[in-house]
């Protein structure tokens, strides 16, 4: 017997309201989730929580690359998470949650935990 199983998207906001470079929180299944836009339709979520400061901070993070990866840097320690991964990118044994992440009709959707 084949179970399917059907993702639940949750609507954070229209794409025309995220600033490219910049982040946002949305709450998502009861988790607070940064969202990126980095350029275009080009999103990203991870988890808001940064491990190094144990404070949901990451959507206040700094976006830019490093070595050809997308990263975010915490705004507290500076540590850089790679946007696809969530990859430290400073201590590669540490990582935050990613999240899929979409647009919709011009809606940008995180697919619930």
């Amino acid at each position: 017997m084949t179970m399917l199983v059907s993702k639940v998207w949750v609507d954070v906001c229209p794409l025309e309201k995220l600033i490219p470079g910049r982040g946002v929180c949305a709450l998502v299944g009861g988790l607070q989730v940064a969202v990126f836009r980095v350029a275009g339709e080009e999103v990203y979520a991870l988890s808001n929580f940064d491990p190094f400061s144990g404070a949901f901070v990451l959507s206040r993070g700094i976006v830019g690359s490093r070595a050809e990866r997308l990263k975010v840097a915490s705004p507290i320690y500076k540590q850089s998470f790679d946007l696809e991964t969530g990859v430290c990118l400073d201590d590669a044994t540490i990582s935050v949650r990613t999240f899929e992440v979409r647009v919709f009709d011009g809606i940008v959707q995180v697919a619930a935990p």
